[in-house]
């Protein structure tokens, strides 16, 4: 009787967990932790695999777009010797052609250094390092002969100006002298030779005094001689401004192609310190 007793004090005094809440849930969390764990291990594994592979492809296209931008760099150097060769400097149209040529094909040199330099040091073969730091100077030679070139091709540009005014006055001027010629002629010629001279114009008097003749002769030679006047001047007004404005976009583009080369230099700063 009092072991049986003593076994029913012992079983109300001690607690019983699996029905009492507030001890399931430490069980509950670790079970939901482990799981997530294993959830997130499964979907972890997928993504981290995906990255590698894009690395991997990465990789691969950076060095096609490298590869990209030697081979621009190279033409270039073609186009470069094709410019230059034969060399007629201290010849204004050849140096302002030659301006003209280097910002019009500047946009391939450009594209070339920005993909050669590409990627920064990452996964570069041992011969790229010399070459780098050698491409890095380059671009600064680049940009101050861009920037020499702005005040070459404003010299240039008043050097042709001035050739053009000079050509177009001195045809005009001819022109202009042998309608005075003309017309001095005409002014001391006698009846016959009104009418002799305008047979050789294909003109025939049809009774009309000489003097009529010869005044009217007199009048056009006048109107070709304001004719050519006002032709040399229309045809120097056209030349000058298809003239300033080749200059400017020229110019303007020496200074943007010096400013970008500038930049590329200044950002490679990595490759000259390798």
């Amino acid at each position: 009787m009092a072991s049986s007793l003593s076994k029913t004090l012992n079983a109300q005094k001690k607690p019983s967990f699996s029905k009492n809440p507030i001890f399931l849930i430490p069980i509950f969390l670790f079970n939901f932790t482990r799981k997530m764990t294993k959830s997130s291990s499964d979907q972890i594994f997928p993504l981290v695999q995906q990255l590698q592979q894009f690395t991997l492809s990465q990789l691969a296209s950076i060095t096609i777009l490298r590869t990209l931008g030697y081979g621009l760099l190279v033409l270039t150097l073609f186009d470069i010797v094709d410019i230059f060769i034969p060399p007629n400097f201290m010849n204004s149209a050849w140096e302002f052609q030659t301006l003209g040529k280097l910002v019009e094909r500047v946009p391939v040199p450009l594209i070339g250094f920005a993909l050669v330099f590409y990627g920064e040091l990452h996964s570069r073969s041992k011969w790229e390092f010399p070459m780098l730091k050698f491409l890095s100077w380059l671009t600064l030679l680049f940009t101050v002969l861009f920037i020499l070139l702005i005040p070459l091709g404003i010299v240039n540009t008043l050097r042709l100006n001035n050739q053009s005014v000079a050509q177009i006055s001195n045809l005009s001027s001819k022109q202009i002298s042998q309608a005075e010629q003309v017309e001095k002629q005409l002014s001391q010629a006698t009846p016959e030779q009104i009418n002799n001279f305008s047979k050789l114009q294909g003109r025939t008097l049809d009774g009309k005094n000489p003097q009529e003749v010869k005044s009217q002769l007199l009048s056009e030679v006048s109107q070709a001689k304001e004719k050519i006047k006002n032709q040399a001047e229309a045809t120097q007004s056209f030349q000058g401004l298809n003239l300033v404005k080749t200059s400017v976009k020229w110019n303007l583009g020496a200074l943007v192609s010096g400013a970008l080369f500038f930049m590329i230099w200044k950002g490679t700063h990595w490759a000259r310190t390798s």
